[in-house]
């Protein structure tokens, strides 16, 4: 059961704003007066003031209360005590529940009003007590075994005895001025490395709650002397690097023809307050080894955090081990670089990012929540574009028709806890296609062409029509010339006015005569007004009808 409690004050006050008296029959004795409560791990502490000091020979008595209890039960360190202070042992109680304590003074037979103290959590009023430490010296590093708080069997932190985290304090001793240095872990057992050989370090260390906040007290000031220095240094600069299926171990040493062996130790195991220097394990493939690496297989650790230390010797002599690295199998996974693949669309690309494949054709990547930093670039600028997408499948729109543009991916790790990323693909390059708007010009100078003579055709006939029908016997126009065709005037000639010039009624001949004259001058006029590159049978059948015409009528006016 995990408990979040807030942050309250450690002392009880007693006094008229903080309790309450209840009357125990007629007596001249008072109650206790200022009871404060005070909390560190699992003791409890109460203290008080008398409320009359002139009176002599009393006793007190303390009893408590829990929500599960309907009577008053007496604290047995806390009966008929003359002192004005009661130590008492948590009592079987569930301390993240709340809490009563009653006080009285007592004389013979005769007894003040109970004073009740207001109801508390034990848990929120607890301070932290500080933890138990042990030292040990190497020649430039100290090493620190830390108890909990608390005793081996706390109520108070058995809850929460694996989220203590540890401040340390550590200084010269020998310095006038303190230059203290102040660090954390999260572990029981922890090394401060980078100190001088035959040295007194003083330190103090205290706990405190990942998720509490509450007053926590130093441990006593505890001292040591490094040793004489070690005739081999430790090795340094200890990395574990992920490569294909194998990890590499490195590290860095100062001499030559040495022998290195290096250990794991799972980082849960740390977290347990006990010695575990036994529970180190040999690496695979890492023991005896002549050069400042070596390679196991990543198989033989399953996800998790784990510590790697090294250590050196030359056959008569071995140096303290390293600083121990920490290892976590998610942060050292190496990430290989993505495939891509790319698509010319018109004036854009379509980008496919994949990932390379391993046994029974499943993607490396499936484990892992990935991002993809995209870098792209036209192939004749230096000018690159970052972007970062979720998405394996996306589009760069917009582009030049016909140019070049080269795209490289790395994928990282989202998490931030992580930190890991993969080297940058291959750079792909592909050439954009014409695109919506060249085709679009094409189609249209294509439309234009065509259209210039339908369009002037169109224009000509029009006006040709207009001409006929507004100005009858106006001279033909240039454009009427160049463009004129038999068809075209044969297309505004009635059929109808045709037959009339050469359809007669003969009723009277006088008549006749002056209709037929009238009429022939008419329509000679209608026709002398045509163009003279009319076809030549249209004009010989003008001619014709006119010469045939005249003939008729002077016949009949012969008559």
């Amino acid at each position: 059961m995990s408990v979040l409690l807030g942050v309250t004050t450690l002392v009880l006050v007693a006094g008229p704003p903080g309790g309450s008296r209840s009357a125990a029959g007629q007596t001249n004795l008072k109650s206790p007066e200022n009871v404060e409560v005070y909390i560190i791990d699992d003791t409890f502490s109460l203290k008080w003031n008398r409320s009359n000091e002139s009176v002599t020979n009393v006793t007190y008595s303390v009893d408590y209360k829990t929500p599960e209890i309907d009577n008053w039960i007496k604290l047995p360190e806390c009966q008929y005590i003359t002192s004005t202070k009661c130590n008492f042992s948590s009592p079987d109680i569930n301390v993240y529940e709340e809490m009563k304590l009653r006080i009285r003074t007592e004389k013979g037979n005769s007894a003040s009003p109970w004073y009740e103290v207001d109801p508390f959590i034990p848990f929120q009023k607890a301070h932290i007590g500080p933890p138990e430490i042990h030292l040990q010296a190497e020649d430039k590093a100290i090493i620190i075994n830390i108890s909990p708080p608390g005793t081996e069997d706390s109520i108070m932190w058995a809850m929460e005895s694996s989220s203590f985290i540890y401040s340390l304090v550590i200084w010269k001793n020998s310095s006038d001025v303190e230059n203290r240095t102040e660090t954390e872990t999260v572990y029981t057992r922890a090394k401060i490395h980078q100190l001088s050989p035959e040295t007194t370090y003083c330190l103090k260390v205290k706990a405190r709650l990942r998720w509490q906040i509450k007053v926590a007290l130093y441990s006593p000031v505890y001292c040591i002397a490094t040793t004489v220095e070690n005739k081999l240094p430790p090795p340094e600069n200890i990395q574990v690097i992920a490569k294909n299926q194998v990890y590499v171990l490195k590290w860095d040493y100062t001499y030559e023809n040495m022998t290195f062996q290096a250990q794991w130790l799972s980082a849960y195991l740390k977290k347990i307050p006990e010695n575990h220097s036994g529970k180190w394990k040999q690496i695979p493939n890492c023991e005896s080894v002549r050069t400042t690496q070596c390679v196991f297989p990543q198989n033989r650790f399953q996800k998790g955090i784990y510590f790697i230390r090294v250590q050196a010797s030359d056959g008569n002599n071995t140096s303290f081990w390293s600083e121990e690295e920490k290892f976590d199998t998610d942060t050292q996974t190496l990430i290989p670089p993505p495939v891509i693949n790319l698509k010319p669309i018109n004036n854009s690309l379509r980008v496919y990012i994949g990932a390379p494949k391993v046994s029974q054709n499943k993607s490396v990547y499936q484990h892992y929540p990935l991002i993809y930093e995209i870098t792209f670039w036209e192939n004749t600028s230096n000018a690159e574009r970052k972007i970062v997408k979720k998405r394996t499948d996306f589009t760069f729109p917009d582009l030049k028709p016909l140019t070049v543009y080269c795209v490289k991916v790395r994928a990282v790790i989202e998490d931030a806890k992580w930190n890991n990323s993969s080297v940058f693909s291959d750079t792909v390059c592909e050439k954009t296609k014409p695109g919506n708007t060249s085709k679009t010009w094409l189609i249209a100078g294509i439309c234009t062409v065509f259209s210039i003579p339908f369009v002037l055709y169109v224009v000509k006939v029009l006006w040709k029509f207009i001409l006929y029908v507004f100005f009858p016997s106006s001279k033909p126009s240039i454009i009427d010339q160049y463009f004129s065709e038999q068809p075209l005037k044969n297309l505004f000639l009635s059929t109808s006015e045709e037959q009339i010039e050469r359809c007669f009624i003969i009723e009277n001949i006088d008549t006749i005569s002056t209709i037929g004259i009238n009429q022939i001058d008419e329509n000679r006029k209608n026709f002398n007004s045509q163009t003279s590159q009319d076809s030549g049978n249209y004009s010989y059948e003008d001619e014709n009808s006119g010469s045939k015409t005249s003939e008729e009528f002077l016949q009949v006016e012969t008559m």
